[in-house]
């Protein structure tokens, strides 16, 4: 677009780009609870994606029920009680798949991490966290936050 004699820059900043993108990636989620979506970044080159559901050749939730929800386990508790890896976990899953190195990289999420991706986060060496929205997980952020890596959340909505 111009306008006296410029053009204007319309295209979304880095991060609510990368977040819209991890929420494109969150629908391939087979999650029945919550679709979550993840992308690792490093100098605004995607190294990796992933979103929340059973290993492969797992049968997912979607045929099975969710096994969180019969045993009405509260969001934030209990992670092991799920047959899915969350989209963090996927994400380096993918990135040692493919022998892409995470160190130095953000984390782009449609949701906070757990304290188990935290642990996972920190030791891949991942410097940065940008979210979308908040995760009821009060040991992963005293965690974030005793390491130093600081979680953003920003709204990928809107313009600019």
């Amino acid at each position: 677009m111009r306008g006296k004699g410029k053009v204007l820059d319309v295209r979304p900043q880095w991060d609510k780009y990368f977040l819209r993108l991890a929420n494109l990636v969150a629908e391939r989620s087979t999650c029945l609870r919550r679709k979550v979506g993840a992308l690792l970044v490093r100098e605004n080159r995607i190294l990796a994606t992933g979103y929340n559901g059973a290993p492969h050749n797992v049968r997912h939730c979607l045929e099975v029920g969710c096994l969180r929800e019969s045993l009405g386990v509260e969001p934030g508790a209990f992670h092991e009680l799920c047959r899915g890896l969350h989209a963090e976990q996927n994400a380096i899953i993918q990135a040692v798949r493919e022998g892409v190195s995470t160190k130095g990289a953000t984390l782009y999420c449609t949701t906070s991490p757990c304290s188990i991706c935290t642990k996972l986060l920190i030791n891949a060496g991942i410097e940065r966290i940008v979210v979308a929205s908040d995760y009821p997980d009060s040991l992963g952020r005293e965690m974030m936050n005793e390491v130093g890596l600081k979680v953003e959340c920003v709204s990928f909505t809107g313009e600019g």
